[in-house]
């Protein structure tokens, strides 16, 4: 079955969040939508619409027109079978002492290294992204330096692979909350058969506001892999949550961000130990003093 889409542009997320609302309601009704910023540091936000049937192009016009953002631009996809497709694109990732791969290259894992398998069906976070590998080097440098926390959480987890990277090396159980139901669902999924359950525990969350994650606070490491306004809007609550001497390790933030967030995160008390760059991508890692 073919597949159309339409996507457009706003300049600011309240706009974005209303169009996707307003789209809704179009007959022929959407059997999905999203709202991304877009990651150019030019806030602005992309609204995407799909459905499996041509929409009606009229009442998209009017509804990009009514919260000012560009025109829908309307495309039919063909079919096309993607986990397929992302089997034989993705390779496997070496991150340090860690190795993520699918159940297709599970002969490939090398001798002695940290395995982390990820289905292609649930590819978003995998360590493809230079983001997340940046957050597993991170971790891997710590693991060298003989570093041992107790306490871990991972914020905006994902498919949990750095929640299941962590508990690999370290003999603690580490919590992982998301905002996303399905996301908690398959980061679940991800922790059963890596064989981490009862090690890895899955939460839907916003930031740290869950009980099970109040609980276990002040957390010795934080991984938290998002965007460059969450990680500054998480900047009291890290001050709060992180525990002294404790260490946050960042990601999901350009190069031309990273000034900023190491700012925001020096003025809340957590100061740069480390910053490294990976194409235009930058992973923090920030310690709070004593």
């Amino acid at each position: 079955m073919p597949t159309w889409t339409a996507l457009t542009h706003t300049l600011c997320r309240d706009a974005a969040e209303a169009l996707a609302e307003l789209g809704e309601d179009l007959t022929p009704e959407p059997v999905g939508s999203g709202v991304f910023e877009i990651e150019d540091g030019s806030d602005r936000w992309e609204v995407g619409l799909y459905f499996d049937e041509a929409p009606d192009e009229v009442a998209l016009a009017l509804i990009a027109m009514s919260q000012g953002a560009d025109p829908f631009v309307i495309s039919e996809l063909p079919e096309v079978d993607w986990v397929a497709h992302v089997k034989r694109e993705l390779s496997p990732v070496e991150a340090g002492r860690f190795f993520v791969h699918g159940s297709h290259d599970a002969e490939q894992v090398p001798e002695g290294a940290e395995a982390l398998l990820i289905e292609a069906a649930m590819a978003f976070g995998t360590g493809h992204h230079s983001t997340t590998k940046g957050c597993l080097l991170a971790l891997d440098r710590l693991v060298d330096a003989g570093w041992q926390p107790s306490r871990i959480v991972d914020v905006g987890c994902g498919t949990a692979v750095l929640a299941m990277a962590a508990a690999r090396v370290f003999p603690v159980t580490v919590l992982a909350g998301d905002i996303d139901p399905q996301a908690v669902d398959v980061a679940q999924a991800n922790v059963i058969a890596n064989g981490l359950g009862g090690r890895v525990e899955c939460v839907e969350a916003v930031g740290f506001d869950h009980p099970l994650i109040e609980g276990a606070a002040p957390f010795d490491l934080v991984f938290a892999n998002i965007l460059k306004q969450p990680l500054i809007d998480l900047v009291p609550d890290m001050a709060r949550y992180v525990a002294p001497d404790g260490r946050a390790i960042l990601s999901g933030i350009l190069t031309t961000q990273a000034d900023e967030v190491t700012a925001a995160y020096a003025a809340g008390g957590l100061k740069l130990e480390r910053r490294d760059d990976y194409g235009e991508w930058s992973t923090l890692v920030v310690t709070r003093g004593a």
